[in-house]
């Protein structure tokens, strides 16, 4: 969480050494936090924008190509609010390849981001998302589907 800049070479050393797995041509900028570095996984050419928050109770995936914003919330933990004792109900979330997350969406349990999709900023993302769409919203909704000109 340092807001000093450190050379994104020497992060991505010490998120290997605590047990990430990270492909080639990551970048990750100031004061982004990262839970539980054993339960990351990113593909190649990934960018981690600032105050990205990553709480990790389970495994977090970035597929190749994946671009987070500024500040980007991603949890993979909640309870289950209808057990007086409310254990936990945690669930892994991938990210697709070619997706892009704009700046401060939510993105909860359980979701899967679908190839090349993009989500809208502030989007609150809570089911899986189709490839290929454009999320935006509270609750987050597909608005219509991504395409590339030619």
């Amino acid at each position: 969480m340092s807001p000093l800049p450190w050379p994104g070479t020497l992060k991505v050393k010490i998120l290997r050494m605590f047990g990430a797995k990270i492909g080639v041509g990551f970048k990750i900028q100031p004061r982004v936090a990262i839970h539980f570095p054993w339960k990351f996984e990113v593909g190649d050419h990934c960018w981690l924008g600032q105050r990205c928050e990553i709480l990790n109770f389970e495994p977090v995936v970035f597929e190749d190509q994946v671009a987070l914003a500024h500040d980007v919330y991603i949890a993979t933990g909640n309870h289950d609010y209808t057990d007086h004792t409310m254990p936990y109900m945690n669930k892994p979330t991938r990210i697709c390849r070619g997706s892009w997350v704009a700046t401060r969406v939510f993105i909860g349990p359980g979701v899967e981001i679908g190839e090349h999709s993009v989500l809208g900023a502030g989007s609150v993302v809570t089911k899986s998302v189709p490839p290929w769409s454009i999320v935006s919203g509270n609750p987050g909704q597909v608005i219509k589907q991504r395409k590339l000109k030619a």
